[in-house]
């Protein structure tokens, strides 16, 4: 066994989250002991554990929706301190270690009327930061990265009912509503913050830690 790699996803069960079960399998394959955490999403995902070809399944009960902001910061600072909690302790018996958080440009700045989510982002680069000191002497590194809108097939179906509910052109909806914040007018790519993941978790990057670093087009430099 090579090693344990924890990842945390909101839903297995929608399309973007493919590539991810995809990747976690290449990963069980070349020996890494795999465990994937995220939250009973359908009715067919009830088990609370599961190992599916090799990767272990752990699902949590979803009750954002019901809970109110309470409940939606649990679901995402909760969840992480969790996930952390559960990682950190084979990292530092073997003295390295990457913690990559996916907070968000609401982790750095406000917008009004989301009080919740932006609280739950500020959350999770606190937690950042606090991980990154309690670790820092023992080749471990902890790091957020905090995109602004990144195109996804859940961004997709925002532009597709703001232009049916608006009137306007999908284009007019990516320009003057969704990235209304964001200079350069264009979305970020999973690829593009899979890149920089990839970097974080290099050797090159081992002097980087207890940081928040925005892939927002520019929008927090406003």
């Amino acid at each position: 066994m090579r090693g344990h790699i924890l990842i945390l996803v909101e839903n297995l069960s929608v399309p973007f989250d493919r590539r991810v079960w995809q990747e976690s399998r290449a990963l069980a394959d070349a020996g890494y002991q795999v465990t994937v955490i995220c939250p009973q999403g359908t009715k067919q995902d009830t088990e609370p554990e599961a190992i599916i070809d090799g990767v272990r399944i752990l699902r949590y009960p979803l009750r954002a929706a019901q809970g109110g902001p309470i409940a939606y910061l649990r679901e995402y600072s909760v969840a992480l301190w969790h996930t952390t909690r559960l990682a950190l302790p084979s990292m530092i018996a073997n003295r390295w270690g990457r913690v990559i958080n996916i907070a968000s440009a609401h982790g750095l700045v406000g917008s009004a009327y989301k009080s919740a989510y932006v609280a739950a982002k500020h959350g999770i680069l606190g937690l950042t930061k606090v991980t990154a000191l309690e670790v820092a002497e023992a080749g471990i590194t902890c790091n957020a990265i905090c995109p602004g809108y990144v195109y996804t097939p859940l961004v997709e179906a925002q532009i597709e009912g703001q232009a049916k509910s608006h009137g306007i052109p999908r284009e007019q909806v990516i320009r003057d509503v969704l990235l209304a914040q964001q200079p350069n007018k264009r979305f970020a790519t999973v690829d593009e913050l899979g890149a920089f993941s990839v970097f974080l978790a290099s050797d090159a990057a081992s002097s980087i830690t207890g940081t928040s670093i925005a892939v927002d087009g520019g929008w927090t430099a406003h």
